[in-house]
């Protein structure tokens, strides 16, 4: 069976059991109609109401739903920013303020927001949890992005062994041999697209290796993070959502395998820790993590572990070309590298915002919130607050507090991945430059159309004379 066309699974019914009877064609409309109560609940609702409110020109359904395209959502932070430090709307409430932002973070008065925070009747959350497909769905439980303690605690514990400073330092080298490998690919040819050809393949090896996945899989897993990237978005259209789930679908059904063929092979002759090379290798035998738990969270991997880092080594690429005197200087001085990928982060954020639910009432900015109330935390915006940072809206790799972005959040849910990702940056961009030292933009980059994951589907250039490397 070909990892990039998995034979399809039955689907799931409003009872939660797998339809079997009736044949393929009333399986294939029972799945339907699963993902479609699910996406008229979540989606066709809120998809409504911020397209009415963005016209009228409320400033958070405008960034909510993009509209404007590439760059339209940093004057409506202004807009928001302009109006108080917690702006209430008809959507919620909302807030740019870096301290604010970063105080609501590390508070465990406010939650993760998952779907039963949407504010439903007691009705339609039944229909909600009678139509859960059982798919590893970022924005769902038991995916740990959307968990809280004990359950994420456990969860984090589990995972993080992956992400030890001492185990980032090992992955150093072999993140710059897959560089120097990627490159050599494109030394003969004049031009190159940088996000499929560079920007990707990177972090998905990596990820692959973590999980333990043979190299077959990387293309299939790109096109199935690529296709679940939207679920972090809000009121999605059914096209999207149900590609989407069916990007999930294909990647449960890989994972499902994968796991099982882990721990149907056992130890591998000789191999004292197996572990060592595959973390995930010893959470598939160990058992301390239910086979949903472990397909969830490795697949909140896949997307966290190569989304976000392929958009922050895009957005680097496309900043640095189009400020050629930021770029000589890192040429001059290599060590500005890791404080360049941190105003990288700060100045282009590759995940624009998140949200939380306050569990209890809380008073805020002067504002008293009831326990319920959903807070947009839009971190982008908060990476350009001017009480924080000096001139916000210029690019400045020289900039000494640019660390103090908010671009992989604070608090229990900092992103686990974050210092593997700005290690890979600090490798694979200065890598890129010295190759290609003629390197320049072949054609206007081509953004991506998602609003939370913030970055470029295609970035075409020309690559000019390849530079002998040792």
């Amino acid at each position: 069976m070909s990892p990039s066309h998995p034979e399809p699974d039955p689907p799931i019914t409003a009872t939660g059991r797998v339809a079997r009877a009736g044949g393929r064609a009333v399986d294939a409309t029972r799945w339907a109609l699963v993902l479609w109560a699910r996406w008229a609940l979540m989606d066709l609702g809120p998809r409504a109401v911020l397209a009415s409110r963005a016209k009228r020109g409320d400033a958070l359904a405008q960034i909510l739903t993009g509209r404007g395209g590439w760059g339209s959502q940093y004057p409506a932070f202004e807009t928001i920013r302009a109006a108080g430090r917690l702006v209430p709307s008809r959507l919620g409430v909302a807030t740019v303020d870096h301290a604010l932002c970063r105080e609501i973070l590390r508070d465990r008065r406010f939650a993760t927001v998952t779907p039963d925070d949407l504010g439903m009747p007691g009705p339609l959350r039944g229909i909600l949890a009678r139509t859960d497909p059982g798919l590893p769905n970022p924005v769902e439980p038991p995916a740990m992005l959307v968990s809280e303690p004990p359950d994420h605690t456990r969860y984090r514990q589990l995972v993080a062994r992956s992400f030890t400073p001492r185990s980032i330092e090992t992955m150093r080298d072999r993140v710059g041999e897959l560089s120097r490998t990627l490159l050599d690919r494109l030394e003969q040819r004049p031009t190159a697209e940088l996000i499929g050809e560079y920007a990707t393949m990177l972090p998905v090896t990596v990820i692959a290796e973590l999980l333990g996945l043979p190299d077959e899989a990387h293309e299939p897993f790109i096109e199935w993070g690529e296709q679940a990237a939207p679920l972090l978005d809000v009121g999605l259209d059914w096209r999207t959502f149900r590609r989407a789930c069916g990007g999930l679908r294909s990647m449960d059904r890989y994972l499902r395998d994968h796991f099982a063929r882990l721990r149907a092979d056992g130890d591998a002759p000789g191999e004292s820790d197996p572990s060592a090379a595959h973390p995930f290798t010893r959470l598939a035998r160990d058992g301390e993590l239910t086979e949903r738990e472990l397909i969830t969270n490795a697949a909140l991997l896949v997307g966290a572990g190569f989304e976000t880092t392929v958009n922050l080594i895009g957005n680097g690429v496309v900043l640095l070309l189009q400020h050629p005197e930021q770029l000589a200087a890192l040429r001059e001085d290599p060590g500005g590298w890791p404080n360049a990928v941190e105003e990288i982060l700060r100045f282009e954020s590759p995940v624009q915002m998140t949200g939380r639910t306050a569990t209890e009432p809380v008073t805020l900015a002067d504002r008293d919130l009831p326990a319920g109330a959903v807070v947009s935390l839009l971190l982008a915006g908060a990476n350009r607050d001017p009480a924080v940072f000096d001139r916000p809206g210029e690019f400045d790799i020289t900039r000494t507090n640019a660390r103090d972005n908010l671009a992989f959040g604070t608090g229990i849910h900092a992103c686990i991945g974050a210092a593997l990702a700005r290690m890979e940056a600090t490798v694979a961009l200065p890598a890129l430059f010295e190759r290609f030292p003629d390197l320049g933009l072949a054609t206007a980059p081509d953004p991506s159309q998602n609003v939370t994951l913030h970055g470029f589907r295609r970035v075409e250039v020309r690559l000019g004379r390849a530079r002998k490397h040792v």
